[in-house]
């Protein structure tokens, strides 16, 4: 992985053969300035979303404790960033570059 806007753009590895590897992946994350979004991209919750998805279909491919204790630790992080984001919304911060309490 590279980091080439920190917090918001990301060039992820191809792993496998090299031969047959297309392009690295980008990932972007949506950018906002002094509450103006400046740079269109995903969310962190959509990303957990991709990744328990991904970790669902492996454990029921190859089931195991690890994997089940995966989707667990996705699944609360998941809830932390909602939670998050419903007090912002409550305090009427969401999209704003100010704190929350």
């Amino acid at each position: 992985m590279k980091v080439i806007d920190e917090g918001h753009s990301y060039e992820l590895d191809c792993v496998g053969d090299q031969n047959l590897c297309r392009e690295s992946q980008k990932l972007d994350f949506m950018k906002r300035v002094n509450g103006k979004m400046v740079m269109d991209g995903t969310t962190n919750e959509d990303v957990l979303k991709m990744l328990i998805d991904r970790m669902q279909y492996l454990q029921r491919r190859l089931p195991c404790r690890e994997n089940a204790q995966v989707i667990t630790k996705l699944e609360e992080a998941l809830l932390w960033l909602n939670s998050r984001t419903q007090k912002r919304m409550e305090q009427g911060v969401e999209t704003k570059d100010l704190p929350h309490k």
